[in-house]
Protein backbone atom coordinates (compact mmCIF):
# COMPACT_ATOMS: atom_id res chain seq x y z
CA UNK A 1 0.00 0.00 0.00
CA UNK A 2 1.81 3.19 -1.01
CA UNK A 3 1.91 5.80 1.81
CA UNK A 4 0.20 9.64 0.56
CA UNK A 5 -0.08 12.76 1.01
CA UNK A 6 -3.62 14.86 1.69
CA UNK A 7 -4.88 17.88 0.02
CA UNK A 8 -7.39 20.33 0.53
CA UNK A 9 -7.32 23.42 -1.69
CA UNK A 10 -7.76 27.49 -0.03
CA UNK A 11 -11.56 27.22 -0.14
CA UNK A 12 -11.83 25.35 2.73
CA UNK A 13 -11.35 26.17 6.17
CA UNK A 14 -9.97 24.11 8.91
CA UNK A 15 -8.58 24.34 12.37
CA UNK A 16 -4.62 25.77 11.94
CA UNK A 17 -3.21 23.37 14.93
CA UNK A 18 -5.16 20.42 13.61
CA UNK A 19 -3.96 20.73 9.98
CA UNK A 20 -0.10 21.29 11.31
CA UNK A 21 -0.33 18.52 13.75
CA UNK A 22 -2.06 16.00 11.09
CA UNK A 23 -0.02 17.16 8.08
CA UNK A 24 -2.55 18.65 5.94
CA UNK A 25 -1.54 20.64 2.52
CA UNK A 26 -3.36 22.88 0.43
CA UNK A 27 -3.21 23.92 -3.08
CA UNK A 28 -3.16 27.55 -3.10
CA UNK A 29 -5.98 29.36 -4.29
CA UNK A 30 -5.58 33.31 -6.29
CA UNK A 31 -8.13 35.76 -5.51
CA UNK A 32 -8.36 39.67 -6.59
CA UNK A 33 -9.03 43.20 -4.70
CA UNK A 34 -9.96 45.61 -7.22
CA UNK A 35 -6.68 45.02 -9.60
CA UNK A 36 -4.35 43.43 -7.11
CA UNK A 37 -4.26 40.16 -7.09
CA UNK A 38 -2.98 37.59 -4.26
CA UNK A 39 -2.77 33.48 -3.36
CA UNK A 40 -3.86 31.84 -0.24
CA UNK A 41 -0.95 29.71 0.02
CA UNK A 42 -1.73 28.64 3.15
CA UNK A 43 -4.70 29.24 6.51
CA UNK A 44 -4.45 32.52 7.39
CA UNK A 45 -4.64 34.12 10.67
CA UNK A 46 -7.58 36.22 11.43
CA UNK A 47 -5.97 39.71 11.76
CA UNK A 48 -4.90 38.72 8.18
CA UNK A 49 -8.25 38.97 6.61
CA UNK A 50 -9.05 42.13 8.09
CA UNK A 51 -7.98 44.38 5.29
CA UNK A 52 -9.56 41.88 3.10
CA UNK A 53 -13.10 42.21 4.71
CA UNK A 54 -12.27 46.04 4.94
CA UNK A 55 -11.79 46.32 1.28
CA UNK A 56 -15.66 44.79 0.70
CA UNK A 57 -16.82 47.50 3.53
CA UNK A 58 -15.24 49.84 1.13
CA UNK A 59 -16.71 48.65 -1.75
CA UNK A 60 -13.76 47.50 -3.69
CA UNK A 61 -14.51 44.65 -5.97
CA UNK A 62 -13.58 40.88 -5.37
CA UNK A 63 -13.01 38.42 -7.23
CA UNK A 64 -11.71 34.67 -7.39
CA UNK A 65 -9.96 32.16 -10.27
CA UNK A 66 -10.07 28.34 -10.36
CA UNK A 67 -6.89 26.47 -10.31
CA UNK A 68 -6.01 24.88 -13.64
CA UNK A 69 -5.06 21.00 -14.71
CA UNK A 70 -1.59 22.45 -15.05
CA UNK A 71 -1.67 24.01 -11.55
CA UNK A 72 -3.13 20.46 -10.21
CA UNK A 73 0.15 19.05 -12.08
CA UNK A 74 2.75 20.85 -10.39
CA UNK A 75 1.63 20.25 -7.11
CA UNK A 76 0.64 16.72 -7.79
CA UNK A 77 3.56 15.67 -9.74
CA UNK A 78 6.70 15.96 -7.08
CA UNK A 79 4.50 13.47 -5.22
CA UNK A 80 3.72 10.73 -7.52
CA UNK A 81 7.68 10.58 -8.42
CA UNK A 82 8.09 9.53 -5.24
CA UNK A 83 5.79 6.91 -5.23
CA UNK A 84 3.32 8.63 -2.82
CA UNK A 85 -0.50 8.79 -4.00
CA UNK A 86 -2.57 12.47 -3.28
CA UNK A 87 -6.22 12.37 -1.91
CA UNK A 88 -7.14 15.76 -2.77
CA UNK A 89 -10.77 17.19 -1.26
CA UNK A 90 -12.39 19.49 -4.08
CA UNK A 91 -14.63 22.88 -3.19
CA UNK A 92 -18.29 21.39 -3.92
CA UNK A 93 -18.31 20.95 -8.19
CA UNK A 94 -21.86 22.66 -7.85
CA UNK A 95 -20.17 25.87 -7.10
CA UNK A 96 -17.30 26.06 -9.53
CA UNK A 97 -15.72 24.05 -12.32
CA UNK A 98 -12.41 23.30 -9.88
CA UNK A 99 -13.23 19.69 -9.61
CA UNK A 100 -13.47 19.50 -13.34
CA UNK A 101 -9.64 20.74 -13.40
CA UNK A 102 -8.41 18.27 -10.82
CA UNK A 103 -9.75 15.29 -12.92
CA UNK A 104 -8.10 16.38 -16.08
CA UNK A 105 -5.02 16.62 -13.89
CA UNK A 106 -5.21 13.17 -13.01
CA UNK A 107 -6.13 11.51 -15.85
CA UNK A 108 -2.60 13.31 -17.60
CA UNK A 109 -0.86 12.43 -14.42
CA UNK A 110 -2.18 8.67 -14.99
CA UNK A 111 -0.05 7.88 -18.20
CA UNK A 112 2.94 8.76 -16.86
CA UNK A 113 2.58 7.50 -13.18
CA UNK A 114 0.66 4.32 -13.83
CA UNK A 115 1.35 2.69 -10.14
CA UNK A 116 0.95 6.01 -8.49
CA UNK A 117 -2.32 7.59 -7.44
CA UNK A 118 -4.23 10.68 -7.67
CA UNK A 119 -7.81 10.36 -5.70
CA UNK A 120 -10.11 13.66 -5.68
CA UNK A 121 -12.65 14.25 -3.49
CA UNK A 122 -15.70 16.57 -4.63
CA UNK A 123 -17.16 17.39 -1.39
CA UNK A 124 -20.31 19.22 -2.24
CA UNK A 125 -18.72 21.35 0.45
CA UNK A 126 -17.08 24.63 1.25
CA UNK A 127 -15.46 26.41 3.95
CA UNK A 128 -15.82 24.50 7.23
CA UNK A 129 -17.34 21.41 5.41
CA UNK A 130 -14.17 20.55 3.87
CA UNK A 131 -12.24 21.44 7.06
CA UNK A 132 -14.60 18.98 8.54
CA UNK A 133 -13.81 16.48 5.77
CA UNK A 134 -10.64 17.35 5.98
CA UNK A 135 -10.49 16.21 9.72
CA UNK A 136 -11.80 12.51 9.22
CA UNK A 137 -9.33 12.41 6.34
CA UNK A 138 -6.11 12.86 8.18
CA UNK A 139 -8.27 10.63 11.19
CA UNK A 140 -8.91 7.50 8.27
CA UNK A 141 -5.23 7.65 7.20
CA UNK A 142 -3.77 7.53 10.45
CA UNK A 143 -6.50 4.18 11.07
CA UNK A 144 -4.12 2.47 8.42
CA UNK A 145 -7.18 2.96 5.10
CA UNK A 146 -5.44 3.26 1.51
CA UNK A 147 -6.24 6.81 0.02
CA UNK A 148 -8.54 4.90 -2.32
CA UNK A 149 -10.65 3.57 0.85
CA UNK A 150 -10.29 7.01 2.19
CA UNK A 151 -11.62 8.55 -0.53
CA UNK A 152 -14.36 6.35 -1.19
CA UNK A 153 -15.15 6.99 2.68
CA UNK A 154 -15.16 10.42 2.08
CA UNK A 155 -17.65 10.06 -0.69
CA UNK A 156 -19.94 8.49 1.82
CA UNK A 157 -19.47 11.04 4.64
CA UNK A 158 -20.03 14.08 2.09
CA UNK A 159 -24.18 13.72 2.31
CA UNK A 160 -24.06 13.75 6.34
CA UNK A 161 -21.95 17.24 6.26
CA UNK A 162 -24.84 20.06 6.53
CA UNK A 163 -24.18 24.16 5.82
CA UNK A 164 -26.57 26.90 6.81
CA UNK A 165 -25.25 30.09 5.87
CA UNK A 166 -26.64 33.78 6.68
CA UNK A 167 -25.92 36.43 4.06
CA UNK A 168 -25.61 40.38 5.50
CA UNK A 169 -25.28 41.85 1.99
CA UNK A 170 -27.58 41.12 -0.59
CA UNK A 171 -25.25 42.95 -3.64
CA UNK A 172 -22.88 40.43 -3.30
CA UNK A 173 -25.40 37.05 -4.33
CA UNK A 174 -27.04 39.43 -6.49
CA UNK A 175 -23.60 39.66 -8.38
CA UNK A 176 -23.43 36.09 -8.32
CA UNK A 177 -26.49 35.72 -10.04
CA UNK A 178 -28.16 33.72 -7.07
CA UNK A 179 -30.99 36.41 -6.82
CA UNK A 180 -32.09 39.66 -8.79
CA UNK A 181 -31.19 43.06 -8.68
CA UNK A 182 -34.86 44.15 -7.74
CA UNK A 183 -34.67 41.44 -5.12
CA UNK A 184 -31.42 42.86 -3.91
CA UNK A 185 -32.31 46.22 -3.82
CA UNK A 186 -35.95 45.72 -1.84
CA UNK A 187 -34.36 43.12 0.75
CA UNK A 188 -31.50 45.62 1.16
CA UNK A 189 -34.09 48.29 2.03
CA UNK A 190 -36.29 45.77 4.08
CA UNK A 191 -33.14 44.73 6.03
CA UNK A 192 -34.11 41.04 4.53
CA UNK A 193 -31.50 38.63 5.56
CA UNK A 194 -31.18 35.23 3.70
CA UNK A 195 -30.42 31.71 5.18
CA UNK A 196 -29.05 29.28 2.75
CA UNK A 197 -27.43 25.86 2.25
CA UNK A 198 -25.45 23.62 0.73
CA UNK A 199 -28.00 21.09 -1.34
CA UNK A 200 -27.30 17.19 -2.00
CA UNK A 201 -25.99 18.25 -5.57
CA UNK A 202 -23.69 20.62 -3.96
CA UNK A 203 -25.07 23.91 -4.98
CA UNK A 204 -26.17 27.32 -2.84
CA UNK A 205 -29.80 27.48 -2.49
CA UNK A 206 -31.74 30.38 -0.28
CA UNK A 207 -34.25 28.06 1.54
CA UNK A 208 -35.62 30.85 4.04
CA UNK A 209 -35.63 34.96 3.99
CA UNK A 210 -35.97 36.81 7.94
CA UNK A 211 -36.30 40.23 8.43
CA UNK A 212 -32.96 41.44 10.47
CA UNK A 213 -29.95 39.27 12.10
CA UNK A 214 -32.10 38.60 15.43
CA UNK A 215 -34.75 36.81 13.60
CA UNK A 216 -31.80 34.76 10.76
CA UNK A 217 -30.21 33.58 13.90
CA UNK A 218 -32.88 31.99 15.54
CA UNK A 219 -34.11 30.16 12.58
CA UNK A 220 -30.29 28.76 12.03
CA UNK A 221 -30.29 27.33 15.38
CA UNK A 222 -34.06 26.23 14.66
CA UNK A 223 -32.79 24.37 11.48
CA UNK A 224 -29.25 23.27 13.52
CA UNK A 225 -31.73 21.52 16.18
CA UNK A 226 -33.57 19.64 12.79
CA UNK A 227 -30.59 18.41 10.96
CA UNK A 228 -27.85 17.38 13.56
CA UNK A 229 -27.75 13.68 13.60
CA UNK A 230 -26.65 12.56 17.44
CA UNK A 231 -24.84 9.09 15.64
CA UNK A 232 -22.25 11.16 14.05
CA UNK A 233 -19.39 12.96 15.34
CA UNK A 234 -20.17 16.53 17.53
CA UNK A 235 -17.97 18.92 15.99
CA UNK A 236 -18.85 22.08 14.12
CA UNK A 237 -17.38 24.56 12.34
CA UNK A 238 -18.70 28.29 13.01
CA UNK A 239 -17.40 30.15 10.21
CA UNK A 240 -17.47 34.26 9.88
CA UNK A 241 -16.83 36.82 7.57
CA UNK A 242 -15.31 39.52 9.77
CA UNK A 243 -18.71 39.41 12.12
CA UNK A 244 -16.76 37.62 15.48
CA UNK A 245 -19.41 39.14 17.78
CA UNK A 246 -22.51 37.82 15.46
CA UNK A 247 -20.09 34.05 15.29
CA UNK A 248 -19.80 34.43 19.00
CA UNK A 249 -23.60 35.18 19.61
CA UNK A 250 -24.23 31.66 17.32
CA UNK A 251 -21.25 29.53 19.16
CA UNK A 252 -23.65 30.89 22.69
CA UNK A 253 -26.71 29.26 21.33
CA UNK A 254 -25.42 26.13 19.98
CA UNK A 255 -23.99 25.88 23.04
CA UNK A 256 -27.12 25.76 24.86
CA UNK A 257 -29.19 23.46 22.44
CA UNK A 258 -25.75 21.19 22.66
CA UNK A 259 -23.90 21.93 25.34
CA UNK A 260 -21.21 18.79 24.54
CA UNK A 261 -20.82 20.04 21.37
CA UNK A 262 -17.02 20.61 19.53
CA UNK A 263 -16.99 24.20 17.59
CA UNK A 264 -13.94 25.29 15.61
CA UNK A 265 -14.74 29.50 14.54
CA UNK A 266 -12.92 30.71 12.40
CA UNK A 267 -12.58 33.77 9.74
CA UNK A 268 -14.05 32.72 6.40
CA UNK A 269 -11.54 32.64 3.73
CA UNK A 270 -11.21 34.73 0.90
CA UNK A 271 -11.98 32.36 -1.37
CA UNK A 272 -15.45 32.36 -0.79
CA UNK A 273 -15.36 35.83 1.30
CA UNK A 274 -15.19 37.43 -2.21
CA UNK A 275 -18.67 35.76 -3.12
CA UNK A 276 -20.72 36.33 0.20
CA UNK A 277 -19.42 39.59 1.42
CA UNK A 278 -18.81 40.50 4.81
CA UNK A 279 -21.00 39.99 8.11
CA UNK A 280 -21.70 36.79 6.83
CA UNK A 281 -21.70 33.64 9.36
CA UNK A 282 -22.13 30.31 9.03
CA UNK A 283 -22.54 26.79 11.21
CA UNK A 284 -21.46 23.52 9.44
CA UNK A 285 -21.93 20.46 11.19
CA UNK A 286 -22.84 16.51 10.40
CA UNK A 287 -26.37 15.74 10.25
CA UNK A 288 -29.33 15.18 7.54
CA UNK A 289 -28.59 17.74 4.58
CA UNK A 290 -31.64 19.49 3.23
CA UNK A 291 -32.08 18.47 -0.31
CA UNK A 292 -34.60 20.69 -2.04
Amino acid sequence: MNQYVIYMDMSGDLDADFARKHDILFVPMMYTIGDQEFFCTDLQKDEDLKPFYAAQRKGIETRTSQVTPQQYIDIFEPWLKKGMDVLYLSLSSGLTKTFDSVRLAARDLAEDYPDAGIYPVDTLSATGGMGLLAEQAALNREKGLSAKENMDQLNELRWKVCHIFMVDDLMYLKRGGRIDPTTAILGTALNIKPILVIDSQGKLPTIKKKRGVRQALKEMIADYQKQRCQDLPNRAYVVHADCEDRADELIDQLKAVNPGIDICKRTLCPVIGAHVGPGMYAVIFFGDRIDL
